[in-house]
């Protein structure tokens, strides 16, 4: 588990296997809500979490270090889909489960009701920083859910994401809930770091789950966070960020990015440089 959540999620909660997660609560079409709240204040939120609770745990593990590569145009349409709240929008990246190297090529769209339909194909970690065996799955996605055309898109990776996550199964909603920290966001040029916050995602059906209620106790609110549109916006100032701009204000202030070299399959690409 993240140091930063030592002492924060409970040690005695029993483990649950992924298998087992998958299947009581895979929930690929689902109700997000995100908060945007200081590590050290964790733990006191999931004090009430509700009996039953279980916890991911694979070989002994219960933290994981996740890597996400997102694509997008060279005039950033899925960001501006996004930034301007189109219906729809989409957005398209491989993730890397880091202990395992397992990675899987995984296509988001907005569905009915603001509802987030996931779609994932599985995908050699070799290919992780391209799209091209992937791509008949990408604009199958996209056209199934109304964005038809996409095959005259040129793709590119632009953004990475890296944190750890800790995720828990809530049976009596049968919904995730999931903890971010040691969140990283580099663009091919700059890298910005939070590392004394966390965002915790509930992932439901329609209704709230009990730890949407203890947030709501707490006085913690739903933050319009995205971690490829949000974080972005943090590196490039000057893209239109109007739904991200509390969040940005709050939790990215005094935040400086610094520069880094450009990582090869950036560079290869050319990402990053044309906004």
């Amino acid at each position: 588990m993240s140091a930063a959540l030592l002492g924060a999620v409970p040690e005695g909660l029993p483990p649950i296997g992924l298998e087992e997660l998958v299947a009581s609560a895979s929930l690929q079409t689902r109700v997000d809500r995100k908060y945007v709240l200081p590590v050290d204040t964790v733990s006191t939120v999931l004090e009430g979490l509700p009996p039953g609770t279980r916890i991911l745990e694979i070989d002994g593990d219960r933290g994981f270090a996740y890597r996400s590569l997102y694509f997008d145009t060279p005039d950033l349409l899925s960001y501006r889909l996004a930034a301007h709240r189109r219906r729809r929008r989409f957005k398209i990246r491989t993730r890397i489960y880091e202990q395992s190297a397992e990675c899987w090529l995984e296509v988001k769209v907005c569905g009915s009701r603001g509802s987030t339909v996931k779609q994932r194909l599985p995908y050699e970690p070799d290919d992780h920083a391209t799209l091209a065996p992937g791509r008949p799955f990408v604009d199958s996605v996209l056209a199934e859910h109304g964005i038809p055309g996409s095959h005259r898109f040129t793709f590119a990776p632009v953004l990475t994401t890296r944190y750890r996550r800790t995720t828990l199964y809530l049976p009596d909603t049968g919904s995730r809930v999931t903890i971010d920290t040691e969140l990283v966001w580099q663009d091919g040029e700059r890298e910005l770091g939070l590392p004394t916050t966390a965002v915790v995602e509930t992932k439901t059906g329609s209704t709230a789950s009990s730890v949407d209620r203890l947030l709501w106790r707490s006085g913690h609110r739903p933050s319009r966070i995205s971690k490829y549109a949000t974080g972005l916006a943090a590196l490039r100032p000057h893209l239109p960020a109007t739904p991200w701009q509390r969040t940005l204000r709050r939790n990215f202030r005094g935040t400086a990015p610094t520069a880094v070299p450009l990582p090869p399959a950036m560079a290869l690409s050319g990402a990053g440089a044309a906004d």
